[in-house]
């Protein structure tokens, strides 16, 4: 299964910068009239779409082409070829922009559930699947952590700090409670747990249970402890509940 291409905690940077940018009224419209047009588009045209100079154009284009929003190259557009320097031309990247407070990563879900109905084996029933493609996404992604810090033997408290990182990054928004316990404040898969508390509940638990196990932190657990607004699953040492 393959790991996530792009860090969570990259995209929401490069969301959020995303949002800054198109919050100038005439960046928008400029970016907007780019993507309907559906082919590179010229300073001199941008400029135009909006009623401003071509110099004007430029600065805010270059924004958006720093924001991730846009590419710009040399060429002429709709690929008419003439004598003479080609001009600047600006097309939208294909990278979509998503950002929500709280953090949501329904994407990931959705991935996990396909996983799971794709790779589901005769003797599972679809609830299984899924929690074994949940344990074995966390699993890997334990594994690349350790392979990529090289920890050693982590204790309790070192290995709830590691797994605060991976916490974070995916939308968790972990509070260490205490040096031995780590609640999570956020279910990333809200509202959709609401519709489905056993399944998604479950593939949290999964999830976080492989992710330990990857990582190589037997002193850390992942235990299912539900609490209003937050997500069902909590760290905490091991050996707490005499496990």
């Amino acid at each position: 299964m393959a790991a996530d291409p792009n860090p969570p905690s990259s995209a929401d940077d490069t969301a959020i910068d995303s949002v800054s940018v198109l919050g100038e009224s005439t960046r928008r419209q400029m970016f907007a009239f780019i993507r309907r047009a559906r082919r590179p588009v010229t300073r001199d045209e941008a400029a135009a779409s909006v009623g401003i100079s071509r110099k004007l154009a430029a600065f805010h284009l270059d924004k958006l082409v720093d924001a991730g929003l846009l590419r710009a190259r040399y060429g002429h557009p709709a690929g008419i070829r003439k004598v003479g320097r080609q001009p600047k031309v600006y097309e939208p990247t294909d990278t979509p922009i998503q950002i929500s407070i709280p953090d949501r990563r329904h994407e990931l879900l959705a991935d996990l559930l396909v996983q799971a109905v794709v790779t589901e084996g005769e003797d599972e029933t679809a609830v299984e699947a899924a929690l074994r493609t949940a344990k074995e996404r966390g699993e890997q992604l334990g594994s690349e952590e350790h392979a990529h810090l090289r920890p050693g033997r982590l204790g309790t408290e070192r290995g709830l700090t590691l797994c605060e990182r991976m916490l974070d990054r995916y939308g968790f928004e972990p509070a260490r409670e205490a040096p031995d316990r780590v609640r999570l404040r956020n279910c990333p898969f809200h509202p959709l747990a609401a519709q489905a508390p056993d399944l998604v509940c479950g593939m949290n638990h999964a999830f976080l249970t492989g992710y330990l196990q990857g990582l190589r932190a037997p002193a850390v657990q992942a235990i299912l402890a539900p609490s209003p607004g937050e997500c069902c699953v909590e760290l905490q040492d091991a050996t707490e509940d005499g496990a």
